[in-house]
């Protein structure tokens, strides 16, 4: 399960031939054998034991994996929450642009949503959330180390998914140039040299070959810029209730096992290809997040309406009982 990241696969199997069967499209990047996909498996053994078949189909393009949940070929989708948005603008926010720093703040976030008081905040215009799993932080890879601060942005090209409203959003605030790409082309784009800079988890480092694209002169920053998920998207009714939320909670008891793998994709990259921050500077890149993420919650300033504003609340609350001494812990700066 070293890819599980570039295993993000979407199942997709027949429409519900009974109420126990659920079809799912499961993107992968990697395909039936990619992390992703595997996780998936072993959810589906623990949904077993809720009288519930999940019937998995990989798909390595996660377009098309969205695109046949749309079109009614499967009963749920397991994609990126940058995909999954649109079906619950809640949970699609969890990825919000320097959000959750630490994984600590992650597992207390996830902890919180896999609680019955939060099932309400899983539905939204006929779909409902059944799981949620971390991808792991995405980091920003670079061909040059000398690009370790926003400015040293400026001009350089970005690979940004086109469907990434806050990342096209946050390329264009720090005047960098937007090369629109997708989750199976990004990877080639800065491995040939054609982008400066591309956004990924640690897992692309080996299973994206991104080593290739950072040789010889750059880098990882070791900075979290948001933490991505894959999230389970049903057709609301597709479960019962309280199967559903039995469902969340089997996700979430898959926490330690994801973070294990997460974890040591990290410790897979050499400590000297990281990219260190000054702890002066994640100061001032702390608030120009915190800016960004008004911004695209309010939709001000040309940005995009993007962000649940009761996500970032529950976010801000997360990351000030963590570091209540931060600037944006006052009562003026509060999310």
């Amino acid at each position: 399960m070293r890819k599980f990241i570039g295993a993000l696969a979407l199942t997709c199997a027949a429409p519900l031939a009974s109420a126990n069967n659920v079809s799912v499209c499961v993107f992968d990047v990697i395909g039936a054998n990619g992390d992703v996909f595997n996780v998936m498996k072993d959810y589906a053994l623990e949904m077993r034991s809720l009288g519930v078949n999940l019937q998995l189909k990989p798909y390595t393009d996660e377009g098309v994996a969205v695109g046949d949940f749309n079109a009614g070929q499967c009963d749920a989708v397991a994609a990126t929450d940058l995909r999954t948005r649109p079906f619950n603008k809640f949970t699609g926010s969890i990825s919000a642009v320097g959000a959750l720093p630490t994984y600590d703040n992650l597992e207390t976030l996830l902890a919180t949503l896999a609680q019955p008081r939060a099932a309400d905040l899983m539905k939204s215009d006929g779909y409902e959330v059944l799981g949620i799993f971390p991808v792991g932080a995405g980091y920003l890879f670079v061909n040059d180390r000398s690009i370790n601060t926003a400015g040293a942005l400026a001009g350089k090209r970005m690979a940004t998914l086109d469907y990434q409203k806050d990342a096209i959003h946050m390329v264009n605030y720090v005047k960098a140039t937007v090369v629109p790409s997708d989750i199976t082309n990004f990877a080639g784009k800065f491995n040939n040299g054609s982008v400066d800079t591309a956004y990924a988890p640690a897992f692309a480092y080996e299973a994206l070959e991104l080593y290739k694209g950072i040789e010889p002169n750059g880098g990882v920053v070791d900075y979290p810029l948001a933490q991505l998920t894959v999230q389970l998207i049903a057709r609301e009714g597709a479960v019962d209730g309280d199967t559903a939320q039995k469902a969340r909670e089997a996700a979430w008891d898959m926490y330690p096992q994801v973070m294990s793998l997460i974890e040591s994709q990290e410790a897979a990259i050499p400590d000297e290809k990281w990219i260190k921050i000054p702890d002066q500077d994640i100061v001032g890149y702390q608030e120009m997040f915190r800016e960004n993420r008004l911004e695209m919650r309010d939709g001000v300033n040309r940005a995009p309406s993007v962000y649940d504003p009761r996500m970032l609340k529950l976010m801000a609350n997360i990351r000030c009982a963590s570091n209540p001494g931060a600037a944006e812990c006052t009562a003026a700066n509060r999310e």
